[in-house]
């Protein structure tokens, strides 16, 4: 129990890491100076499990673009961002070892529509979301992402401004948006893929199971 409290409140688990061994992974967070940070962290005794640890911390600081404190992460803002965090985590561990040299861009193709979609920081926490191609469906397209970014990293609307969201914190992180960006084109389907996963190796009652 006391390693448990030591580490905080665990706010995600993976429960079968694709890139190692099928291990169990979580991430906890705990305040250090009012400040949330987050540590990965697995119980697993296997040799190297160690080693992929801070290589999924390694991964999560350069596409989340957080501050590292010893073992523990932190947003430079000092807020604590945590769906975005859960969000850090989980593509961190899906990420192949070797994958990751730098953050994701800020543009990406929206196969859906084949219309390229740009994101831009404007300042103050806030970004504007932008769309080739003809206006017919150019708003709505826009709008959906909008709110995936919204539900994803609980980014907030821009009054009279529906192509923009914004951080609370007020300030800039746009390694989240990349990080976040193309999982809002179908966020949906991200989300029924976390259901599914968050049940995968674990005991279901027999009344739960579909």
């Amino acid at each position: 129990m006391g390693l448990t409290r030591d580490m905080g409140r665990r706010v995600e688990l993976v429960s079968m890491d694709p890139h190692f061994h099928d291990i169990t992974l979580g991430l906890y967070r705990q305040d250090h100076n009012g400040r949330p940070q987050y540590l990965v962290y697995t119980y697993s005794g296997l040799p190297g499990a160690i080693e992929r640890r801070e290589t999924i911390t390694q991964i999560a600081q350069i596409l989340g673009g957080t501050d590292r404190f010893s073992d523990w992460l932190q947003f430079s803002c000092g807020s604590a961002h945590q769906t975005a965090a859960r969000r850090l985590f989980l593509e961190s561990c899906k990420q192949a070892p070797a994958a990751v040299s730098s953050a994701r861009p800020l543009g990406i193709l929206d196969k859906k529509t084949g219309r390229n979609i740009v994101v831009s920081n404007v300042g103050g926490g806030v970004y504007q979301i932008a769309a080739d191609g003809p206006e017919e469906g150019k708003a709505a397209r826009i709008d959906a992402i909008a709110n995936g970014l919204k539900k994803l990293g609980e980014l907030t609307a821009v009054p009279e401004h529906p192509d923009q969201v914004a951080f609370p914190c007020g300030q800039s992180h746009d390694a989240l948006v990349g990080l976040l960006l193309p999982r809002a084109l179908n966020v949906r389907a991200i989300l029924r893929e976390e259901e599914e996963a968050g049940t995968r190796g674990l005991l279901v009652a027999p009344s739960q199971q579909k």
